[in-house]
């Protein structure tokens, strides 16, 4: 994947939610659920729950920056999910869950850290924020049961 600063990718514990979430956020022009961040070519979502690929669920987000910044859709990851528990969200455990931000566009990468700084410094949660930060995007689509699963489900 070439560099586009209008596609980010988000791993807010399992992605269903964090999916349904960006959908329907004003600018956001398109969402897929996948995985990334690990060492195995197209990973099926059993080998990604094994936790032996490193794979993490991520929702791959497509949006206009002129109708939606990137620190918008920072601020919305910041608050669907706990990004100081590693390796899990609630009661779903594995490194698949874990928290973190995947894009190539260096800018972006400067705005997560200062915005980690930030969270940090807020004291917002009494421990530090556990987001890992990747620069490079190697992205596989999950499979097409997992898209838009929670769509017309409650949340």
């Amino acid at each position: 994947m070439t560099e586009d600063k209008n596609i980010v990718l988000f791993g807010a514990g399992c992605f269903w939610h964090p999916q349904k979430v960006y959908h329907f956020t004003d600018g956001v022009l398109e969402t897929e659920v996948g995985y990334a961040g690990g060492s195995n070519h197209n990973p099926t979502y059993e080998q990604v729950c094994s936790g032996l690929t490193g794979h993490a669920e991520i929702v791959k987000v497509k949006f206009d920056d002129s109708i939606v910044k990137f620190d918008e859709l920072l601020d919305i990851f910041w608050n669907i999910h706990d990004p100081t528990q590693i390796n899990r969200q609630g009661v779903d455990i594995g490194t698949q869950y874990r928290s973190c931000i995947f894009t190539n566009f260096d800018p972006y990468l400067d705005i997560i850290k200062k915005s980690v700084e930030d969270m940090n410094n807020s004291k917002k949660y009494s421990n530090p924020i556990s987001t890992i930060i990747y620069d490079t995007i190697k992205y596989y689509p999950a499979e097409d049961y997992h898209q838009k699963y929670l769509f017309g489900n409650a949340l």
